[in-house]
């Protein structure tokens, strides 16, 4: 072990206090920083090897030696082979490229994580370019629909409208208690699939997966949680295997204050540090939630903050191949919901930090659509109050590619979720008004995407810059190879969260969100750009998630709102030898 690794080394062990451990014991043995020290097993009896076998986060399967086996009462429990975990590793590959359907790949590995924690981690982190689709979108979209049906043994924390008053107790009932990250969301509006109620637990499941995969946070940390308070989806009440409340959505007051009680009793219970992370609710409680809480907790939204931050990162990017400044484009949005003001509010921000100008003057370079035309002035008064900013002055236009006609845009990007609205037209302006028009179809799954790779790279004769939300195959167009880029939000929120818990962040800001943005865009190479890439390959994620991690956490130290204190001096490192390793550790 280098000078660097044991001085990291020593300033996580020293109480963990500067660590993602923000001062919780690594007891799992599940941080790459305590990889060389023994783990005592502790399980509800350690006498019991059966009970060993069965807990996901010590079972190693026939990786168990023998001297293990005779330690811990496996002997005879299993056939007398030992295998590394290489093998076991490449043995469930196999099995798993054996299905042809999706779902059942996802199926397969959800038994997996609660077999055999590490292996599945070790699984998705060493194939994750494979894997992603099966454990996120698309796949984790057609796994919420048939949630009910699929549905095992639970994977989080149900908290319905039948536990109002005692939420607090609820969350007691978790076994963990140094949790850092919570996922919530109460399925109204999963992907681009609409209201799910409680079967959208498979989103909060899938993204904390990938916070542990991708950005190292430990498993342990991570609780996944579904608040129910019903469903307006017709065929879900209906459905004898539905697993949430035969009732519809509560809304206005008493949502309100079952969200309150909620906010309070996760800070009661986790402290001021825990990152309550909300997912897919709809338009108008994910703004008015955001805006609510983000003074009082630690609170993020991915698909108005992440989403932006990551889109933001693929046009910083982009500026290079163009040779231009964010500030000399026009920017035209379908869909002015969560995601697209979301993304357009970050990108104002960074164009005002660049030129000096006002966020209310860099905002007239951005316009949006939604199911009503372009917004303009004139419609200012009927407009939900996030959209109002983006009003600008111009007579009204009802299609978007009367809009495209209209305001010329640089920049086309699609949030609608609604596919097929980036039609061959719309398309084929966009390259009329631009040597190489820069097109984001964002929408998931890939069946709600705006227009496929194939159809953008085709309709503008090559000159394309194009990335999309779900994942696309390269494609071929005049004996050229294009590889789609993902604007997959999996690039941002893991290393995000890792930044805020290791610098033991106590708000969230925009500053944060642009560092994270910036940091992403500096990992594209040059044979990135050469390939049509304007997101680096996910390979290297890990990589990029400490990069970000180190970004965002200087930002908080900057910022003063760092608790972990003092700051380490090396944040790259310091984000390494915090993350989760998968590696089976060795018992006493």
């Amino acid at each position: 072990m280098g000078t660097n690794q044991t001085q990291i080394s020593d300033e996580y062990v020293s109480g963990n206090r500067s660590g993602v451990g923000g001062g919780i014991s690594d007891v799992y043995g599940e941080d790459s920083a305590t990889m060389d020290q023994l783990v005592t097993p502790w399980v509800t009896s350690v006498a019991s090897g059966y009970t060993l076998m069965r807990d996901p986060r010590y079972n190693k399967g026939l990786a168990f030696t023998d001297k293990e086996r005779d330690a811990h009462y496996i002997t005879g429990l299993l056939p007398p082979v030992v295998l590394s975990q290489d093998v076991q590793e490449r043995k469930v590959m196999h099995n798993l490229r054996q299905y042809t359907v999706p779902l059942q790949r996802y199926m397969a590995l959800m038994d997996l994580q609660e077999r055999n924690e590490r292996l599945f981690y070790k699984l998705l982190i060493d194939n994750v370019e494979e894997l992603l689709p099966v454990v996120y979108t698309p796949t984790v979209g057609e796994a919420c629909q048939k949630y009910g049906s699929i549905y095992r043994r639970p994977q989080g924390l149900y908290i319905s409208l039948k536990e109002k008053g005692k939420i607090l107790e609820v969350l007691k009932n978790w076994p963990q208690r140094g949790i850092q990250v919570i996922v919530v969301t109460d399925g109204e509006r999963i992907l681009g699939l609409g209201d799910l109620g409680c079967q959208g637990m498979g989103i909060p499941v899938g993204k904390l997966s990938l916070y542990t995969a991708l950005g190292g946070i430990r498993p342990s940390a991570c609780l996944p949680i579904t608040i129910d308070v019903g469903t307006n989806n017709e065929k879900l009440l209906n459905d004898e295997f539905y697993i949430g409340l035969k009732q519809k959505r509560a809304n206005g007051e008493e949502y309100a204050e079952f969200l309150h009680e909620f906010m309070c009793a996760v800070k009661q219970n986790y402290g001021e540090k825990v990152l309550v992370q909300f997912e897919d609710f709809a338009n108008h409680h994910a703004f008015e939630l955001l805006s609510k809480y983000c003074s009082s907790h630690l609170v993020f939204n991915d698909d108005i903050q992440g989403t932006a931050s990551v889109v933001l990162a693929g046009l910083i990017a982009a500026q290079k191949v163009l040779g231009k400044s964010l500030a000399d484009h026009t920017f035209l949005f379908l869909g002015a919901g969560e995601a697209g003001t979301g993304i357009a509010e970050l990108i104002a921000l960074k164009i005002s930090r660049e030129t000096g100008k006002p966020i209310d003057e860099t905002r007239k370079k951005i316009w949006l659509v939604d199911s009503k035309g372009l917004i303009v002035s004139s419609r200012k008064e009927s407009l939900q109050h996030f959209k109002q900013p983006w009003a600008h002055d111009h007579k009204p236009v009802k299609e978007l590619l009367g809009a495209v006609n209209a305001i010329k845009p640089t920049v086309l990007i699609g949030t609608s979720g609604v596919g097929k609205t980036f039609t061959k037209e719309v398309v084929e302006a966009m390259a009329t008004l631009n040597e190489k028009p820069l097109i984001l179809a964002l929408s998931n799954p890939t069946s709600q995407a705006e227009c496929t790779a194939e159809e953008a790279y085709t309709w503008t004769k090559g000159r394309a810059i194009f990335a999309s939300g779900s994942p696309f195959d390269p494609v071929e167009y005049d004996g050229k190879k294009f590889m789609p880029g993902q604007a997959n939000n999996c690039y941002i929120f893991p290393g995000l969260g890792l930044g805020l818990i290791m610098s033991g962040a106590i708000r969230v800001r925009d500053d944060m969100l642009l560092a994270a943005s910036e940091a992403l865009a500096s990992q594209v190479t040059e044979e990135n750009f050469a390939n049509g890439l304007i997101y680096p390959p996910f390979a290297n994620i890990r990589k990029i998630s400490a990069n970000i991690a180190a970004s965002v956490g200087a930002k908080t130290y900057e910022l003063g709102l760092a608790s972990n204190l003092p700051r380490p001096k090396d944040l790259v490192k310091m984000a390494e030898s915090c993350m989760y390793s998968p590696v089976y550790r060795n018992f006493r």
